[in-house]
């Protein structure tokens, strides 16, 4: 088989989409910073076996010459050829899926104290490691954490997540990358030479494709193409052997549904399923040229992928140009919906022809934007109702009914269908809360606007929910709202210790009920100003050592031992004295928080 045959042998193999591995691995030799335990994690095929046999090698390179680890292995070694072909008696490879016991560990930690027969190092391979038990796990953890010099373990797994993260902190930890399918196409290219094999570009692409990133996978489907085509690799066979659609009849099929013809659409995808072509992989290929001209109106280079032929080239950039992205976007979100529909289905060619007849529907209707400027070209310039048409009543009259938009008081009701003659929008009129007569339908006034209150403070907030009678609110905002920064719509505070989480949504709703704005209030990680409750709290401290600094205040403590302040409040004048004098002397003017003549201290 090709993929045992073309098996990598060391890492200038390995190059092949795992580059930063190897850089990171060379790196680490070159330095004598090689790590006692390893971890290879990756989708099937992509190599994480054959990297850890590669590795057991590198470790355990010796020649005439050399002696030492190294990564540079183009010169077979004493264990090179026993390593790779798995028959070392100090490389050990383990099946985790079939040793997945406390036993099978305890064996492997009875032996690591034995040194090596003949090679540098032991090396423990366990392959499908997050297959081990809870148990295994535990009893591992010790050796690996401080195993013998002469050991090293390398682990590899499909699930990483499945691996304790006991474990996976005491290793070196590799993420073998999928293949980019333009490496694979290059790789079956060059094998394709070496076999002396005729293989077509598009026939490559396909299997690359196929592949979804597995060298090992896509080895396997080119062996199979081979012998399905008789020594050749034919586009047209491997389409027939993984029963896929044309890929330019894929692209004729995209084209018929975002036209809305639906029609051409059926009779081109009943065309594909005569020519044996699985509904299924038409729906997943259909998702995967809508991704693709939805990449290309943002990265135009992704074009340049070689395993796309020149039609889905040319076609993808074409339709990237005309096709908005709210269209390709729902194609999309349908597809996801569909794909799953039709492979559960018992008619998988019915429920495919359904979901292209969504598909093609959809194209008639107008993106989100489009619909709500429709429906603002129904109300003029002061918000005002437009009066409707005629529409006719139960009893065959010829009522004319107004209608209203309000779009801030409640939502419209639905909309009647459209009249024949054109695309009409109508909405119903907010009924009037008072009891009507039948037959009599009345529009209330446009209510004039509200004010807008202006926010420029927290006070102004605490202000607001004293006025609605927010009591809670007003609580809640004293105590735990540190202001940061305050704008018309924006309130950046910092919230103190013990603030209740739904504090912030609740505030940001009441403002934009209180204010008629929308505000958009969220926690900065600046400390931001005191909250009101501590700012009242220095001030009151403030007043209070401003009392005792005052003369006659410190001449009463004197003359009563044991009195302290404990409140100090500071009187409002009365219009008399206001009326008096609108300047007060010098010698009165002060700070605001200082004492003043007139204001209350309590003893």
């Amino acid at each position: 088989m090709l993929a045992r045959k073309y098996r990598p042998k060391d890492f200038t193999d390995l190059m092949v989409g795992q580059e930063p591995m190897v850089r990171t691995l060379t790196n680490a030799f070159e330095t004598g910073r090689i790590a006692q335990a390893y971890m290879l994690t990756g989708v099937r095929g992509v190599g994480k076996t054959t990297t850890a046999r590669i590795l057991a090698r590198a470790l355990n390179y010796k020649t005439a010459e050399i002696d030492k680890p190294t990564i540079d292995l183009r010169v077979p070694g004493e264990h090179c050829q026993a390593i790779m072909e798995g028959r070392h008696v100090d490389v050990i490879e383990m099946d985790a899926a079939s040793h997945t016991g406390i036993d099978d560990i305890r064996e492997i930690i009875e032996q690591v104290r034995y040194r090596p027969v003949s090679a540098r190092y032991k090396v423990y391979i366990i392959d499908e490691v997050h297959m081990l038990s809870t148990q295994a796990f535990n009893g591992l953890l010790k050796t690996l954490e401080e195993p013998p010099e002469h050991v090293k373990f390398i682990f590899a797994t499909t699930e990483i997540r499945k691996v304790p993260i006991t474990v996976l902190s005491r290793c070196q930890r590799f993420d073998l990358r999928r293949i980019s399918a333009s490496d694979l196409v290059g790789l079956f290219s060059t094998i394709a030479a070496k076999e002396g094999i005729e293989a077509e570009p598009d026939a490559l692409a396909m299997i690359a494709r196929a592949a979804e990133g597995s060298a090992r996978d896509g080895l396997s489907l080119m062996d199979q193409a081979i012998a399905h085509g008789g020594g050749v690799v034919q586009a047209e066979a491997v389409r027939g052997m993984l029963g896929l659609a044309d890929r330019a009849r894929i692209v004729d099929l995209f084209q018929h549904i975002v036209r809305g013809d639906v029609a051409s659409a059926l009779n081109e995808f009943q065309s594909q399923y005569e020519a044996g072509a699985n509904p299924v992989v038409v729906l997943t290929d259909l998702a995967d040229f809508t991704h693709l001209v939805t990449r290309l109106k943002y990265v135009p280079d992704a074009a340049n992928d070689p395993s796309l032929s020149e039609v889905e080239r040319t076609k993808a950039a074409e339709f990237a140009q005309g096709v908005a992205v709210t269209t390709l976007s729902r194609i999309w979100q349908m597809l996801l919906k569909g794909i799953p529909e039709t492979e559960n289905s018992s008619r998988t060619a019915g429920a495919a022809e359904m979901v292209l007849i969504r598909l093609a529907h959809a194209a008639h209707l107008p993106a989100p934007e489009d619909a709500a400027r429709r429906l603002a070209e129904f109300s003029n310039e002061n918000g005002a109702p437009r009066q409707s048409s005629p529409m006719p009543s139960g009893n065959g009259g010829g009522t004319r009914v107004p209608y209203q938009t309000n779009v801030t008081a409640r939502a419209p009701e639905p909309a009647p269908r459209p009249q024949p003659s054109g695309p009409t929008a109508m909405l119903r009129a907010v009924p009037n809360p008072e009891p009507q007569s039948i037959g009599r339908v009345e529009t209330r006034p446009a209510e004039a606007p509200k004010p807008l209150v202006p926010v420029n403070s927290i006070g102004d907030i605490v202000d607001l929910a004293a006025e609605k009678r927010d009591v809670k609110l007003k609580a809640l905002v004293r105590n735990f709202v540190r202001p940061v920064r305050i704008e018309p719509g924006r309130l950046d505070v910092n919230l103190t210790e013990g603030a209740p989480g739904t504090l912030l949504n609740e505030l940001a709703v009441k403002l934009k009920e209180w204010t008629g704005i929308h505000w958009i209030v969220s926690t900065s990680r600046e400390e931001g100003g005191p909250t009101m409750v501590e700012a009242e709290a220095k001030a009151q401290e403030q007043r209070v050592s401003d009392a005792r600094q005052d003369p006659d205040v410190a001449a009463i403590l004197a003359q009563f031992p044991g009195a302290k302040i404990i409140d100090v409040r500071v009187r409002a004048p009365t219009p008399e004295e206001e009326a008096e004098e609108v300047n007060p002397p010098a010698a009165a003017e002060s700070e605001e928080g200082d004492i003043l003549p007139g204001d209350d201290i309590e003893f």
